[in-house]
């Protein structure tokens, strides 16, 4: 999935898609489904055999949201729970319960759904720091690119860099995109200097690769957003390495940075964005009501191929 053709618009996701329809549904607990937009997403991926969803939150809502849109969840089970914040604390005791292998959200807020995850003593932590992905099928450009993290580390330092990287590296290589992905560790400029802080970490960043801290990319930085995408761009700059001008993942200074490139892509070049939480025990599907019917479903598709990734690599117990 990662030499797709720039030529034809928006055809990344349907491969991608195509891809997670191919496995078995992954079972998905979907948390507080109580809109159209939410309801809509678990429905749709669901019919196209991406997942199998488990409904959790008010059952009398969800089956009204269902019964006006016209959704059919007469298959689906629904577990009762009177509220979005009950909804998600369920929600992650049912992960725990191997109920699901992977988590979505519904019409809840991502930080009441991130309270439960992240909760101390019950949560679904691991030893890796959480992160988000976006996962952008920009028709102008080549493969399919990954940014990260623009939802969720704010001002992440070094080590949370670490893991954001190492997360969205084994996203990419285990969920089918391909194998040593190339991933651009943007600033403003593509120069070290101590004015620019994150131009240090970045070169930090590339020699913790070269000592075996960060498997499984290849790494450059720092590295401007023109010479990270732009092969002419890289090459006046007299930029030489594998990952100028030809980046796969994108890894971005800090949340604002990376919310604005995201939906800069969104909004000017007609890019859709779908979007995936990692780190945690199982993928979490973030979607927003702005996102499309397909960028829900392709949400969807990478978190399954992913979580079907995971249970192909875990080892057996006899």
């Amino acid at each position: 999935m990662s030499s797709e053709s720039s030529g034809t618009a928006h055809t990344k996701y349907d491969r991608l898609i195509a891809a997670a329809k191919a496995i078995p549904p992954v079972p998905t607990i979907v948390v507080h489904p109580c809109d159209e937009t939410s309801l809509r997403g678990a429905v749709d991926s669901a019919q196209a055999g991406i997942i199998k969803p488990l409904l959790v939150g008010p059952e009398a809502k969800i089956k009204a949201t269902a019964s006006k849109h016209g959704l059919d969840i007469a298959g689906f089970e629904i577990i009762d729970e009177p509220h979005s914040e009950a909804a998600a604390a369920r929600g992650v005791e049912l992960i725990h319960a191997a109920r699901g292998e992977m988590l979505m959200k519904g019409s809840l807020h991502t930080d009441e759904l991130m309270r439960s995850v992240t909760a101390k003593s019950v949560g679904l932590r691991t030893d890796r720091r959480i992160s988000h992905v976006f996962v952008m099928d920009v028709p102008a450009y080549a493969d399919t690119l990954f940014i990260t993290d623009a939802a969720i580390n704010i001002f992440p330092d070094l080590d949370g860099k670490r893991d954001i990287i190492q997360n969205a590296i084994d996203l990419y290589t285990q969920a089918g995109f391909g194998t040593l992905p190339r991933v651009a560790i943007l600033s403003a400029v593509e120069t070290v200097t101590s004015k620019i802080p994150s131009t240090i970490e970045a070169a930090a960043l590339c020699k913790m690769a070269d000592r075996g801290q960060i498997t499984g990319g290849m790494l450059d930085g720092p590295l401007a957003f023109d010479n990270a995408i732009d092969v002419e761009a890289a090459r006046i700059k007299g930029i030489k390495s594998e990952v100028a001008g030809r980046a796969q993942i994108l890894v971005v200074p800090d949340l604002e940075a990376g919310n604005m490139l995201a939906k800069n892509l969104a909004y000017f070049a007609k890019a859709d964005g779908a979007g995936i939480v990692l780190g945690a025990r199982v993928p979490i599907v973030l979607t927003s009501r702005a996102d499309s019917a397909r960028a829900r479903m392709a949400s969807c598709a990478v978190a399954a191929l992913y979580a079907d990734a995971r249970r192909r690599r875990a080892p057996t117990v006899a």
